[in-house]
């Protein structure tokens, strides 16, 4: 199906679908797994141009629910519907082709999105200037920093010509001055009517960016709409697991 007939189909749902993903983790008898759901009948839509917040505890699911809408992971159960050009910023060096420079990967990450040469050339030089990292464009991704990684992500995320962005908790690491100029960038994106899923444990930040959010826990959705009102939820949830 062409990208345009996708986007037509799904104007009002950008992402959409039930999934369940069951993982292994080594347990402490030796040579022994034992198994858990990561994630359990998560089922949700995002309607286009829409800013959701995704929050939770350690260990919710978060990562995994935005590794299976990236189509890294894919579920054990159920199904998950995209459609759009998804940029996605993961975690630390996800993504990315470790023994490849920045600047190869800046065209490879374009081509993953299906984009020709030249709309990447388009963006080229804007993706440069934003992660500010001109002088190691040619340093294999592997020698980067994680601060580096993020910055070389982001920029290619929301510079390239996609309609959809899933950013997890990159925000928290590197120095605050880029933290300030992709808080700005998001900001900017989202006036456009970007879609957009953000992860963050910063709430302060998904107060001010996402309307809608989702609180995730032992990978179950336990809470779905006003921002605020989720928020106070979890909030109120944190103060009674830890007790007096």
């Amino acid at each position: 199906m062409a990208m345009h007939e996708a986007l037509e189909n799904a104007v009002r749902a950008p992402f959409r679908g039930l999934a369940s993903a069951l993982v292994r983790r080594p347990s402490w008898k030796q040579g022994a797994d034992r198994t858990f759901w990561a994630l359990r009948e998560v089922s949700f839509t995002v309607s286009r141009g829409e800013v959701l917040g995704i929050i939770g505890p350690n260990g919710a699911g978060k990562s995994v629910l935005l590794r299976i809408l990236s189509r890294i992971t894919s579920p054990t159960e159920g199904h998950a519907e995209v459609h759009g050009r998804t940029g996605s910023v993961l975690r630390v060096g996800a993504g990315f082709h470790p023994e490849l420079t920045g600047r190869e990967n800046i065209y490879m990450n374009g081509m993953i999105l299906g984009m020709k040469r030249a709309e990447v050339d388009r963006n080229f030089g804007d993706i440069v200037a934003f992660s500010e990292l001109d002088q190691f464009l040619d340093t294999p991704i592997k020698r980067y920093s994680s601060g580096m990684h993020v910055r070389l992500s982001f920029a290619i995320a929301s510079h390239l010509e996609t309609e959809i962005m899933l950013i997890d908790e990159v925000l928290a690491v590197g120095d605050e001055a880029f933290q300030e100029k992709a808080v700005r960038r998001l900001r900017m994106l989202m006036d456009r009517g970007q879609t957009a899923l953000l992860v963050s444990h910063d709430l302060d930040l998904i107060r001010s960016l996402c309307p809608r959010t989702i609180l995730l826990s032992d990978g179950r959705i336990q809470g779905d709409g006003d921002t605020e009102e989720v928020i106070a939820r979890y909030l109120g949830k944190a103060r009674e697991e830890a007790g007096p």
